[in-house]
């Protein structure tokens, strides 16, 4: 908004101080952290009293863990500071004619509106049910297609790339979007580059090593929406939903996800700059430079959010904030082709989902065999595990946040370890 701003008062003022402060993408970034981080906040305080004011208060079960009682009462559904200190800034900055911001921007307050709705149902009724799992289900399935259909037919998502390389992958000019241009590379070559849409995704680990999801099971384009579509939709429901399970102790979920979102705006950088792109061997996907605006809200949004969710807190996200945040971290990913890093970029999401999967499917086993069932774990999700160890909930928090930066660090070595 501001930048067409800028750009309407240069057309009637010409040349003015500053006029071109925002073309440089650094700068954008740097004021959207800034802005996210006043909101965050300074808002913050304000929603918290407002929260507070109605009694949107968490209703604790007791499940016998230390200072848990402590926490009932707290004021939830702080969600909503973190996605204001999102979507006011990605208003503010970013440019709102971008498919892949708009994009993001509709998958926050979509996500953000599922999880809503089942914290002011918990509150409601006095009980943790919320919304039903299957609309919980349907809205996350919802999102996906939509992300799913983005990436197939917009012609703003795309991929750059030479004509020898198109037709290698088996793509024609149908799949060309805008004209050929020709290229002159630096040792005298003359290539010829263009956009083409497609679902090719760069595989991690394999030097120059790209997937297309029509050639798997040789689908063809026609119908590698059998495919494509469930495999997303299987991304958002599953990030979505490990993010919500990991949100169980004070900070834990928010500096994950503040980790996360510093890694991915590495990546929307890296996308959209055709000479990084070349050069570390990922597929460059112009226009996602806006990627890098809105990753940098959604770093401003968590770290903000800190400063009154971390130990002890005074405010829970709640659904509206750890449903939103997952499903925001999934579409991020996959707008940028790099779902297949997910299992090592969220390995902390992954590993508390999959602890509550093999606690409760080894519980059934178990009984079904034996009569009674047994447990890996003293609790899932993961981290009441260790707090039933005897572990203070900070120091777990704070080692869940150094193995984060690990996998963040991991993930990013992937651009060279080929």
């Amino acid at each position: 908004m501001l930048v067409s701003l800028f750009e309407w008062l240069e057309s009637i003022l010409g040349d003015f101080p500053g006029n071109n402060l925002l073309d440089f993408l650094s700068v954008r970034a740097g004021m959207a952290i800034i802005l996210s981080l006043i909101i965050s906040i300074v808002f913050g305080g304000k929603i918290i009293k407002m929260l507070q004011w109605h009694q949107m208060g968490e209703s604790v079960r007791d499940l016998g863990l230390e200072g848990q009682a402590q926490k009932a009462g707290t004021p939830t559904m702080g969600g909503v500071i973190i996605l204001l200190a999102i979507i006011v800034p990605c208003l503010l900055m970013g440019n709102l004619g971008n498919t892949y911001l708009v994009t993001m921007l509709i998958a926050t307050v979509w996500m953000g509106a599922i999880g809503f709705t089942d914290d002011y149902l918990k509150i409601k009724h006095k009980n943790k049910d919320g919304l039903a799992g299957r609309f919980k289900i349907a809205g996350q399935v919802g999102l996906g297609i939509l992300i799913a259909l983005v990436m197939l037919f917009s012609e703003q998502v795309t991929v750059r790339m030479t004509e020898t390389e198109a037709e290698t992958i088996g793509l024609t000019d149908a799949d060309r979007v805008g004209e050929v241009t020709t290229v002159s590379l630096n040792t005298g070559e003359e290539v010829k580059r263009a956009n083409y849409r497609t679902t090719l995704t760069n595989v991690p680990f394999i030097k120059n090593s790209q997937m297309a999801y029509e050639n798997i099971f040789n689908i063809g384009a026609s119908l590698v929406w059998i495919i494509f579509v469930p495999f997303i939709v299987f991304v958002v429901t599953a990030i979505s939903n490990a993010a919500n399970l990991t949100d169980g102790l004070d900070g834990l979920a928010t500096g994950v996800s503040a980790i996360v979102a510093t890694v991915l705006a590495v990546f929307a950088y890296v996308s959209s700059n055709a000479i990084a792109a070349n050069y570390l061997g990922v597929l460059h996907l112009p226009g996602t430079q806006e990627l890098v605006i809105f990753s940098a809200c959604l770093l401003g949004a968590c770290l903000g959010f800190l400063w009154y969710n971390g130990f002890p807190a005074t405010v829970f996200m709640g659904d509206t904030g750890s449903l939103a945040l997952g499903g925001i971290i999934a579409a991020l990913a996959i707008l940028l082709r790099k779902e297949l890093l997910l299992p090592l970029l969220c390995g902390i999401f992954v590993i508390e989902n999959l602890s509550v999967v093999l606690q409760v499917g080894y519980f059934k086993y178990t009984k079904k065999k034996y009569g009674e069932g047994r447990r890996i774990f003293r609790m899932s999700p993961l981290h009441h595990h260790y707090q039933k160890l005897g572990m203070p909930e900070t120091k777990i928090v704070i080692r869940f946040w150094i193995v984060g930066l690990l996998l963040a660090v991991a993930t990013i070595l992937t651009l060279k370890l080929r």
